[in-house]
Protein backbone atom coordinates (compact mmCIF):
# COMPACT_ATOMS: atom_id res chain seq x y z
CA UNK A 1 0.00 0.00 0.00
CA UNK A 2 1.41 3.39 -0.99
CA UNK A 3 1.23 6.29 1.46
CA UNK A 4 -0.89 9.23 0.41
CA UNK A 5 0.30 12.82 0.34
CA UNK A 6 -1.45 13.47 3.65
CA UNK A 7 0.24 10.61 5.48
CA UNK A 8 2.68 11.75 8.14
CA UNK A 9 5.71 9.84 9.41
CA UNK A 10 8.26 10.34 12.15
CA UNK A 11 11.91 11.28 11.65
CA UNK A 12 13.10 7.64 11.70
CA UNK A 13 10.78 6.74 8.81
CA UNK A 14 12.05 9.69 6.77
CA UNK A 15 15.69 8.87 7.58
CA UNK A 16 15.08 5.22 6.66
CA UNK A 17 13.53 6.18 3.33
CA UNK A 18 16.04 8.91 2.45
CA UNK A 19 19.17 8.55 4.63
CA UNK A 20 21.42 10.90 2.63
CA UNK A 21 18.81 13.65 2.50
CA UNK A 22 18.01 13.20 6.21
CA UNK A 23 21.72 13.52 7.10
CA UNK A 24 21.96 16.79 5.13
CA UNK A 25 18.87 18.15 6.89
CA UNK A 26 20.10 17.12 10.36
CA UNK A 27 23.52 18.66 9.69
CA UNK A 28 21.85 21.88 8.55
CA UNK A 29 19.80 22.08 11.75
CA UNK A 30 22.85 21.06 13.79
CA UNK A 31 24.89 24.01 12.48
CA UNK A 32 22.99 26.45 14.75
CA UNK A 33 21.05 26.23 17.99
CA UNK A 34 18.05 28.45 17.25
CA UNK A 35 15.61 28.02 14.37
CA UNK A 36 12.24 29.47 13.32
CA UNK A 37 8.95 27.70 13.99
CA UNK A 38 5.80 28.78 12.14
CA UNK A 39 2.45 27.95 13.74
CA UNK A 40 -1.12 29.09 13.18
CA UNK A 41 -2.80 31.64 15.46
CA UNK A 42 -6.42 31.28 16.56
CA UNK A 43 -7.52 33.47 13.61
CA UNK A 44 -5.53 31.34 11.15
CA UNK A 45 -2.77 33.87 10.54
CA UNK A 46 0.85 32.71 10.83
CA UNK A 47 3.02 33.16 13.91
CA UNK A 48 6.80 32.70 13.87
CA UNK A 49 8.82 31.97 16.98
CA UNK A 50 12.38 31.03 17.82
CA UNK A 51 12.93 27.42 18.86
CA UNK A 52 15.58 24.84 19.64
CA UNK A 53 15.05 21.35 18.19
CA UNK A 54 16.50 17.92 18.89
CA UNK A 55 16.84 14.80 16.76
CA UNK A 56 16.76 11.98 19.30
CA UNK A 57 15.71 8.32 19.26
CA UNK A 58 14.25 8.50 15.75
CA UNK A 59 12.13 11.56 16.49
CA UNK A 60 12.35 15.27 15.82
CA UNK A 61 11.45 16.91 19.16
CA UNK A 62 10.20 20.43 19.85
CA UNK A 63 10.57 21.57 23.47
CA UNK A 64 8.84 24.76 24.67
CA UNK A 65 8.34 26.90 27.74
CA UNK A 66 5.01 26.51 29.54
CA UNK A 67 2.22 28.80 28.45
CA UNK A 68 4.07 30.06 25.38
CA UNK A 69 1.92 31.15 22.46
CA UNK A 70 3.44 28.50 20.20
CA UNK A 71 2.30 25.82 22.68
CA UNK A 72 -1.23 27.20 22.59
CA UNK A 73 -1.11 27.36 18.78
CA UNK A 74 0.07 23.74 18.44
CA UNK A 75 -2.48 22.44 20.93
CA UNK A 76 -5.22 24.08 18.89
CA UNK A 77 -3.84 23.15 15.46
CA UNK A 78 -0.76 20.93 15.26
CA UNK A 79 0.35 22.05 11.81
CA UNK A 80 3.79 23.62 11.74
CA UNK A 81 6.69 24.53 9.52
CA UNK A 82 10.23 24.63 10.87
CA UNK A 83 12.93 26.63 9.08
CA UNK A 84 16.62 26.00 9.77
CA UNK A 85 18.59 29.04 10.85
CA UNK A 86 20.25 30.38 7.69
CA UNK A 87 23.31 31.61 9.60
CA UNK A 88 25.28 34.76 9.03
CA UNK A 89 25.53 36.50 5.68
CA UNK A 90 24.09 35.11 2.48
CA UNK A 91 26.13 31.92 2.07
CA UNK A 92 23.59 29.49 3.58
CA UNK A 93 26.07 26.62 3.58
CA UNK A 94 24.09 23.42 3.17
CA UNK A 95 21.11 25.22 1.69
CA UNK A 96 17.84 26.48 3.02
CA UNK A 97 16.01 23.66 4.84
CA UNK A 98 12.37 23.44 5.97
CA UNK A 99 10.39 20.66 7.66
CA UNK A 100 6.59 20.72 7.75
CA UNK A 101 4.06 18.50 9.46
CA UNK A 102 2.07 18.09 12.64
CA UNK A 103 3.27 18.42 16.23
CA UNK A 104 1.83 16.02 18.80
CA UNK A 105 2.22 16.86 22.49
CA UNK A 106 3.92 14.15 24.55
CA UNK A 107 2.82 13.69 28.12
CA UNK A 108 4.00 10.09 28.52
CA UNK A 109 6.42 9.97 31.43
CA UNK A 110 8.84 7.49 29.85
CA UNK A 111 9.21 9.44 26.57
CA UNK A 112 9.59 12.72 28.46
CA UNK A 113 12.08 11.09 30.85
CA UNK A 114 14.34 9.99 28.00
CA UNK A 115 14.24 13.48 26.52
CA UNK A 116 14.97 15.12 29.89
CA UNK A 117 17.89 12.78 30.55
CA UNK A 118 19.48 13.59 27.18
CA UNK A 119 18.62 17.27 26.75
CA UNK A 120 18.29 18.54 30.35
CA UNK A 121 15.72 21.23 29.47
CA UNK A 122 14.67 23.91 31.95
CA UNK A 123 11.68 22.74 33.98
CA UNK A 124 8.75 22.81 33.52
CA UNK A 125 8.38 22.47 29.75
CA UNK A 126 6.10 21.18 26.99
CA UNK A 127 7.33 18.51 24.61
CA UNK A 128 6.07 17.76 21.12
CA UNK A 129 7.13 15.01 18.73
CA UNK A 130 6.69 15.63 15.03
CA UNK A 131 4.91 13.83 12.23
CA UNK A 132 6.45 14.94 8.94
CA UNK A 133 4.46 15.74 5.82
CA UNK A 134 7.21 17.46 3.82
CA UNK A 135 10.95 18.14 3.91
CA UNK A 136 12.41 20.70 1.50
CA UNK A 137 15.97 21.81 0.78
CA UNK A 138 16.73 24.68 -1.58
CA UNK A 139 20.25 25.56 -2.67
CA UNK A 140 22.26 27.03 -5.53
CA UNK A 141 24.27 24.64 -7.69
CA UNK A 142 27.30 25.77 -9.73
CA UNK A 143 26.26 29.42 -9.31
CA UNK A 144 23.73 28.67 -12.07
CA UNK A 145 20.80 26.60 -10.87
CA UNK A 146 18.34 27.03 -8.06
CA UNK A 147 17.72 23.47 -6.89
CA UNK A 148 14.80 22.35 -4.74
CA UNK A 149 14.69 18.86 -3.25
CA UNK A 150 11.22 17.93 -2.01
CA UNK A 151 10.30 14.82 -0.05
CA UNK A 152 6.83 13.69 1.05
CA UNK A 153 5.92 10.42 2.78
CA UNK A 154 5.56 7.52 0.36
CA UNK A 155 7.29 9.39 -2.45
CA UNK A 156 10.92 9.57 -3.56
CA UNK A 157 12.77 12.87 -3.34
CA UNK A 158 11.87 15.10 -6.29
CA UNK A 159 14.62 17.40 -7.52
CA UNK A 160 13.64 20.52 -9.40
CA UNK A 161 16.18 22.80 -11.11
CA UNK A 162 15.77 26.21 -12.67
CA UNK A 163 18.08 28.92 -13.87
Amino acid sequence: MTASRTTAVNWAAFAGAEPDFARIVEDRFGAFTHHVLATLRKDGSPRTSGLEVRFLDGELWLGMMPGSLKVLDLRRDGRFSLQANPGEGTGMGGGDVRISGRAVEVEDGEARGGYVKEVEPPQPFHLFRTELTEVVRTYVEDDTYLVAQVWKPGEPVRTLKRT
